[in-house]
């Protein structure tokens, strides 16, 4: 198989991450406009996203958060927005890279972006080499087994993660 040399998927993603960071962008300097407000579901453990601990112990994987009407302090970065959110009463600066970010969302306008984890590139790859390497004559057949196992677990839960759900539940009616 030849190697793709114009990886026009990652163009693309990388541009419509350049949405996200414009909107943002806009919101920090002006507010948000009539109904506008935004879901925006991240990793909780890709590199550079600050969270408080007990937040991270509740969301260990992904986290979805709203900003719509009691958000404070919006400011973006290069690559990551902070933005402050009250959970239980409490305020909380959290620190969010936009390559963490796996959807954008907003409902008022019927708008949606899901985007590619970037940390499943790496794992991928690494998948590939694992895959290509020789076998050890001396691999224990049941531990490479578990890990066929458990590599076909990790896709399913990938693809569940991948599912997009409508948001019609949470649009005025």
């Amino acid at each position: 198989m030849s190697e793709d040399l114009l990886r026009y998927d990652l163009m693309i993603e990388a541009a419509l991450r350049d949405v996200v960071r414009e909107t943002l962008a806009t919101v920090a300097q002006s507010g948000l406009p009539g109904e506008h407000h935004f879901y925006i579901t991240f990793l909780t453990n890709f590199p550079g996203v600050e969270i408080p601990d007990y937040l991270r112990k509740q969301y260990p994987d992904e986290m979805t958060i709203v900003l719509q009407y009691q958000f404070f302090g919006l400011k973006l970065e290069d690559d990551a927005f902070s933005v402050s959110l009250s959970f239980n009463n409490v305020k909380e600066r959290l620190r969010i890279p936009v390559e963490a970010i796996t959807t954008f969302a907003d409902p008022s306008v019927n708008f949606a972006l899901q985007f590619q984890s970037g940390q499943g590139d790496e794992d991928e790859d690494e998948d590939a080499e694992q895959d290509n390497a020789p076998e050890n004559a001396n691999s224990d057949s049941k531990a490479e087994s578990e890990r066929k196992k458990n590599k076909a677990q990790d896709k399913d839960k990938d693809e569940k993660r991948g599912e997009v759900i409508s948001l019609d539940m949470f649009r005025k009616k």
